[in-house]
């Protein structure tokens, strides 16, 4: 068991593009709703893996296992009405930390959400002028709220900053 100490923002600007570096297309599903979160996720469309997550807010517990790939998309496809499809980037956040960036699409075309796993609660984030609100702990932005009930704000048309 790994325990998860992450921080969520909108991301209001492109400014974060520059330096950035694409780390893959993700498809997930959601096989269940509510805590415990089962996960599966496709990455690129060659690499599966099945995660269990535990609790809200700030920390969390997370079981991560990789599966055949046949097994992912099978489970994915069981996961219709129940899916998010992104493209991940990494953004240096000082020191062996990066941002976790994930622009949205399908549904949730126009969405830009940011990730910082953190190794304590208190560790400070580092401050960027294309973040926004910060997102954690609200529920509704929680990948598998997003995937069922789709984003909690209107998103502007892609291409414009974020709410």
């Amino acid at each position: 068991m790994a325990r998860e100490i992450e921080r969520k923002f909108l991301v209001v600007s492109d400014g974060w593009r520059p330096g950035a570096r694409p780390v893959g297309r993700l498809r997930q599903g959601y096989l269940t709703e509510g805590s415990p979160s089962l996960r599966v996720r496709v990455k690129d469309g060659d690499k599966a893996q099945l995660t269990i997550k535990l609790g809200q807010g700030l920390t969390r517990d997370e079981y991560e296992y990789e599966i055949p790939i046949g097994d992912g998309e099978h489970l994915l496809a069981a996961c219709e009405g129940r899916l998010v499809d992104k493209t991940r980037h990494l953004h240096d956040a000082g020191g062996d930390r990066a941002w976790e960036i994930d622009v949205y699409h399908g549904p949730l075309d126009g969405l830009v959400t940011a990730e910082l796993e953190l190794t304590d609660e208190n560790e400070p984030v580092p401050d960027a002028d294309w973040l926004g609100k910060e997102l954690t702990g609200d529920p509704r932005w929680s990948n598998a709220e997003l995937a069922t009930k789709g984003a909690p704000v209107r998103l502007p048309p892609k291409g414009k900053d974020q709410p």
